[in-house]
């Protein structure tokens, strides 16, 4: 019974994110592995932000990071620290600025199989009482 639910919850795994397509590339599976460690801080990254009107460099951040692009349309850089603390840094995007990510190390990403991370810490609240 628990094997037959794994393998159920796999197909629809698959078929969520190939879109019920049977064709997938190696590149869209090693792509969606590699979000999915980044968002994770498993990717040793580093993102630079840059002036396009001066040329200058403004503000770079690396390591352990994750990055989103919030509903107002700044940039959420959240960085894992070394002693397993997190920073994040709220950047506004302009017409003149822009950034860009890079890894600057390779990953080991499986281009044959999703990578799917189960939580159930997130499931359990946190609860502080004062």
């Amino acid at each position: 019974m628990k094997k037959a639910f794994f393998v159920i919850m796999a197909v629809v795994l698959v078929a969520m994110f190939t879109g019920c397509g049977l064709l997938v590339s190696d590149a869209s599976v090693a792509r969606s592995n590699l979000e999915t460690a980044e968002q994770n801080f498993q990717v040793y990254r580093r993102v630079v932000f840059y002036n396009g009107i001066t040329g200058e460099y403004i503000l770079s951040i690396e390591g352990k990071l994750a990055i989103i692009v919030d509903s107002d349309g700044d940039l959420v850089v959240t960085v894992k620290t070394d002693d397993g603390q997190y920073l994040k840094h709220y950047l506004g995007l302009s017409d003149n600025v822009t950034y860009f990510s890079e890894a600057l190390s390779p990953n080991n990403v499986s281009t044959r199989q999703y990578k799917v991370i189960f939580k159930p810490s997130v499931i359990i609240p946190t609860i502080e009482v004062k």
